[in-house]
């Protein structure tokens, strides 16, 4: 009797230590993910770093840490930057086209099938009162200032999450083969035999997502900012930024691409407006075509609603690092339950109904 309660004793000391230790590490739990997320996928990448160094592990360490500031911290904060600078500039746009009044449309929106003479005359009659014109605007200027401020709080955030995933990091580089020697032996425990097929479709997902989402995203976003700085279109990187974002939806960059084509055109600059489809098309949008398969072929196959979900709930839950935690998580716990729910396979030389 005297043993059985020392032994209630210790799981519940066991149980209190392990919620104190979660209620201290809350705060960071995002941010440890994410760190240990981006050090699996860039795992290839420490190695090669590490035989470079002949072993040193903490210079190794210490270089790809210096590397994610390099590539996510120092483009974000640009990016913040940049968001500070440009938003100034497009509140002064809509108060110069308030006073100057909208253009007419352009001869190829009436040609638009079924809705190209509804657009062309709703254009033409918004245009021609100044009234209205500046009715309109005003009822989207506050929405418009909501998601402005909301958009600049997160990659405010973004700056400083990636900051610390960037310092923990260090240390799961460093310590990586120990900790993943731990995480093995304690699945070994709990799951069994089960435990190395666990660990393959984690890992399978973890890159999936990384590597066929988040890599497009970024992709895209690079490409999309090239070809806004050589066409001349202003805000460049923020537009690059934004692109990243609406990657994740179907034929999402186009709503940039083909804006920025148009403001163009209205620029009298229909040479780089040209240049700006052509390069939309083939290169923005060719990413999504060509490379999404590619890379999302080193993963695990993935369900666009998770993805959706996975991102805009991630926001919602961890921040500007809930872009890559949410499908992440959302895709690990996904698979996982499949794996488990799939029947088991028959062993070898049994038949069925034996």
């Amino acid at each position: 009797m005297e043993k059985r309660i020392e032994q209630i004793l210790q799981i519940a000391a066991i149980a209190l230590l392990a919620i104190g230790s979660l209620m201290v590490l809350k705060p960071f739990l995002a941010a440890i993910l994410t760190a240990a997320i981006l050090c699996f996928s860039t795992w290839p990448v420490y190695e090669f770093i590490e035989r470079k160094f002949r072993g040193r592990r903490g210079l190794a360490a210490l270089t790809m840490t210096a590397l994610i500031i390099v590539v996510l911290v120092v483009p974000l904060a640009l990016i913040a930057a940049s968001f500070a600078e440009d938003v100034p500039g497009l509140i002064e746009n809509v108060r110069e086209m308030l006073a100057e009044g909208l253009p007419g449309p352009p001869d190829w929106v009436a040609s638009i099938p079924l809705a190209g003479e509804p657009l062309d005359a709703g254009w033409r009659e918004i245009a021609g009162s100044q009234a209205k014109l500046a009715e309109a605007l005003k009822r989207l200027a506050q929405p418009a200032r909501d998601v402005l401020v909301q958009a600049g709080i997160i990659i405010g955030e973004g700056v400083l999450q990636l900051t610390l995933i960037a310092f923990i990091g260090f240390f799961f580089y460093r310590d990586g083969a120990a900790l993943l020697q731990a995480l093995r032996r304690s699945l070994d425990r709990v799951a069994g035999p089960l435990a190395a097929d666990l660990l393959q479709t984690v890992g399978a997902t973890v890159n999936g997502v990384v590597y066929g989402i988040v890599g497009t995203g970024i992709a895209q976003a690079v490409a999309a900012f090239i070809g806004f700085l050589i066409a001349g279109v202003p805000g460049a990187l923020m537009l690059g930024f934004f692109t990243f974002f609406l990657s994740i939806v179907p034929a999402g960059p186009a709503l940039l691409w083909i804006g920025a084509t148009v403001w163009l055109f209205y620029q009298g600059e229909p040479g780089w407006a040209i240049f700006m489809a052509i390069w939309g098309f083939f290169v923005v949008s060719g990413i999504d075509n060509v490379v999404k398969p590619l890379l999302i072929s080193r993963g695990a196959s993935l369900s666009f609603a998770l993805v959706l979900l996975g991102v805009f709930g991630g926001i919602l839950a961890f921040g500007f690092v809930g872009i890559f935690l949410g499908p992440t998580l959302l895709a690990v716990g996904f698979n996982l339950v499949r794996r488990w729910a799939a029947p088991e396979a028959p062993a070898p030389g049994s038949t069925p109904g034996a």
